[in-house]
């Protein structure tokens, strides 16, 4: 990529994607290419087709994908499985059909067998049956992930894939009941907190060891790949260290300064016991991520108060 091509990030307005926008403007990009989900349905095949023949897109962030935590996929599987495959199918062959020089695709690491051996390698993808809670999702990007892989193998397109860990940061969805773990957690302490409820209830029992990245870090990976990589094979990208769930909870306990108790419902489920990813591919081409996670999480509980908090 040159500083001035068009550069399409579809789902700007979610965690990644405004990532990826925060961080190419930072490094010097100017036209970059975003529309909103009412500006354009990924899902409708036309209107894509549409946008891609009259936009003269040069390169592609695929970060678009409805996305949630153990919740939300267990609730609305159908849901994650279709709109997901759409947006992928829509974005992915288009761009091949309009000659985009390149596409990057966010994955993600529950693609991965529930009891894979840990660190994860890339290698271990469709080794073992997938976690039930989210299989609806790992299924879409699987096949996202494969159908960037055909398109490199019988058209000669340049797409690579990317399998980021958990995600965390600026512009999440907080959402007490339906969003991932570390702003979920932030929501239910702090209003614990402004109501001075004595216990917060947790899903699960804590048990369970996850990686967990800066998504500004994330942004920057996949930037660097867009310029360095090259390569068919997907790549992991995150930290190389974990945390348990009952740590976790008890450092963001820290960070909002809730003094009530913290109470894990083991009735729940908790999802893959551990789920650590092996970065030593990305981090032989020259990338590692930067954030150290305490500081990232005071970041993501200052932006709540600042942006999230205030405006309900």
């Amino acid at each position: 990529m040159d500083r001035n091509s068009r550069i399409y990030v579809a789902g700007h307005q979610g965690l990644v994607g405004s990532a990826l926008v925060r961080n190419l403007k930072n490094k010097g990009y100017k036209n970059l290419i975003v529309k909103t989900q009412q500006e354009l349905d990924l899902t409708n095949q036309t209107a894509v087709d549409y946008f891609f023949e009259t936009a003269e897109i040069d390169y592609v962030f695929l970060a678009a994908a409805k996305v949630g935590g153990i919740g939300a996929n267990c609730a609305f599987p159908a849901d994650f499985i279709l709109e997901n495959q759409l947006i992928q199918c829509n974005v992915i062959a288009n761009s091949y059909k309009h000659r985009v020089k390149k596409l990057l695709f966010l994955g993600s690491s529950c693609i991965y067998p529930k009891l894979c051996p840990q660190p994860i390698k890339e290698e271990y993808l469709l080794t073992g049956p997938l976690e039930k809670t989210n299989e609806a999702y790992a299924l879409a990007k699987i096949s996202g992930l494969k159908m960037c892989q055909y398109f490199n193998h019988q058209y000669g397109t340049n797409n690579i894939s990317v399998m980021p860990t958990n995600l965390y940061g600026p512009n999440d969805r907080f959402d007490a009941e339906h969003s991932h773990v570390v702003p979920a957690m932030i929501v239910k302490m702090d209003t614990a907190k402004s109501t001075n409820s004595e216990t917060v209830e947790l899903w699960g029992t804590g048990k369970p060891r996850r990686e967990f990245l800066y998504v500004d870090d994330m942004a920057d990976a996949c930037i660097f790949l867009m310029e360095e990589y090259n390569g068919t094979e997907h790549l992991n990208i995150g930290t190389g260290k974990d945390i348990s769930i009952k740590e976790l909870a008890y450092m963001i306990k820290d960070i909002v300064g809730y003094e009530g108790k913290l109470i894990f419902n083991k009735s729940n489920l908790d999802g893959t016991p551990r789920k650590l990813l092996d970065v030593s591919k990305i981090e032989r081409l020259g990338w590692k991520a930067k954030m150290q996670f305490e500081e990232g999480l005071r970041n993501a509980y200052q932006y709540y108060l600042e942006y999230v908090k205030k405006n309900t």
